[in-house]
């Protein structure tokens, strides 16, 4: 039996979106100023190219996104 992703539910951005960016920026120089370009309601495609960028899944993604840190191993 396959586990059920739980993170494919809607995920909004919450809070200033330029200074998390900034400090996204800081802790994996490989994002660029276009991978962390967020509109509103395109939350997908965010996490779609830092998804591609940083070679996570979708749910370290949001892990990152919500801490503003890195995720270590």
């Amino acid at each position: 039996m396959e586990k059920k992703d739980q993170t494919a539910a809607p995920f909004k951005i919450i809070g200033n979106w330029d200074i998390q960016s900034k400090q996204l920026k800081k802790y994996y120089s490989q994002l660029t100023t276009a991978d962390l370009k967020f509109e509103p309601g395109k939350e997908d495609e965010l996490i779609s190219r830092m998804e591609l960028r940083l070679n996570k899944s979708r749910e370290d993604i949001i892990k990152i996104i919500r801490k503003g840190l890195p995720i270590r191993y």
